[in-house]
């Protein structure tokens, strides 16, 4: 296509463009305008301002020419003063009548760089400027120019747009940072709510277990045997979720595909709730495929979410964790009895992170999740994620 052809090579100008310093690309528009500007065959295309009696070249009209075209070099970095030497050499050469050579275009770029590069006294500068044009204009007539007011008018909105197209070009310049640093807010916002929420699910899985068994303790001081079953899995629970933690950091400090949680196998996070004193009945149909990452992740972070908040609401209470493996989704549910305490007794274990954190990660990769009450008093989460959610 022509269009996409234009458009690539467009593209790459622009990026090669952007690959060298402003300032060297401004020195070599320095040196090529010096060099155009001594080509006789250019002087049709040179700016000629006010028509007044001609005056044959000397040595002085080269000291114009170059102070017209070399302060391009600092047209980025410095384009107030550019525009000065350039605008100064400019009036002289029109005024004494000196014959058109091609430097004189170089206002142009001059007027269009302040209006794009500088910084501070826009609008003081747009002030002087305007107020000396008038006095150029004045000037001119006094000499003898024969140019008319509305040529005068014409030129001065040439000037002018010069200025405001550098301007518009500074405007784009200015959204487009504000888009990327926008951009950089989101991510990092992004990103410290993925860490919080990998924190969450590494972290609460196995302290409410440990809160839960340290708990029981006080009403199994009497059976040895007992205290040290409970004792036995609270440091195995911590244990857990040190080495979940190192492994989490660890994480954290690499880059790419190998910044993504390992996790265990769903009949080790059943073995483990139950080993807590959860009885927990695992049920799993269909063959289990190489699922991507991010959907594995999801999953085990689902029902994680679901035993956690088993053990939390409804300890001791029987909980069944399904999971079923489709070809085109896997689907989770973790359902328990209705608890034997009010949920509002064991509240000082809820932050209320686990489910939202957990239907963001899932709605990333184009899933639901359904949590709630059942009539029977238990509770029900259910996850059900596109096996092509994630790569």
């Amino acid at each position: 296509m022509p269009w996409t052809w234009v458009s690539d090579r467009s593209r790459r100008l622009r990026d090669a463009w952007h690959v060298y310093d402003a300032v060297v690309w401004d020195r070599w528009l320095a040196v090529v305008f010096t060099g155009l500007a001594f080509v006789p065959a250019l002087s049709i295309m040179s700016v000629q301002f006010g028509n007044l009696p001609g005056r044959p070249a000397d040595a002085f009209t080269i000291v114009l020419i170059l102070a017209q075209t070399l302060p391009l070099a600092v047209r980025t970095r410095w384009p107030a003063a550019c525009l000065a030497i350039n605008g100064a050499s400019f009036v002289v050469h029109e005024t004494v009548g000196y014959p058109m050579q091609f430097g004189t275009v170089t206002v142009y770029l001059a007027l269009y760089s302040v209006g794009a590069h500088q910084e501070r006294f826009r609008r003081v500068i747009a002030a002087v400027l305007s107020a000396a044009y008038v006095v150029l204009c004045v000037t001119m007539h006094l000499l003898g120019s024969p140019v008319l007011l509305s040529e005068f008018l014409v030129f001065y909105l040439l000037f002018a747009a010069c200025w405001v197209l550098g301007a518009f070009v500074r405007g784009q310049r200015s959204q487009e940072a504000e888009r990327r640093r926008l951009a950089a807010v989101a991510a990092t916002a992004a990103e410290r709510a993925r860490i919080a929420r990998e924190l969450h699910d590494v972290v609460t899985h196995h302290v409410t277990g440990i809160v839960v068994q340290a708990d029981s303790t006080q009403f199994v001081v009497t059976s040895p045997d007992r205290v040290g079953t409970a004792l036995t899995t609270i440091g195995d629970a911590g244990r857990r979720a040190l080495a979940e933690l190192r492994h989490l950091l660890d994480v954290l400090e690499a880059t790419g595909e190998s910044a993504t949680p390992v996790t265990g196998t769903m009949r080790d996070l059943v073995e483990q709730t139950r080993s807590g004193g959860q009885p927990v009945t695992l049920v799993e149909d269909g063959d289990q495929p190489a699922l991507p990452i991010g959907v594995r992740l999801a999953l085990y972070r689902a029902v994680q979410e679901g035993l956690t908040n088993a053990v939390k609401y409804a300890e001791g209470r029987p909980t069944t964790v399904r999971v079923d493996y489709r070809d085109d989704r896997v689907e989770a549910e973790v359902t328990n009895a209705a608890a034997v305490v009010s949920v509002g007794a064991r509240s000082g274990l809820s932050g209320g992170r686990g489910l939202a954190g957990l239907r963001d990660r899932i709605g990333a990769l184009g899933g639901e999740l359904a949590a709630g009450e059942q009539p029977d008093g238990g509770f029900r989460l259910y996850a059900s994620i596109p096996v092509g959610g994630a790569e």
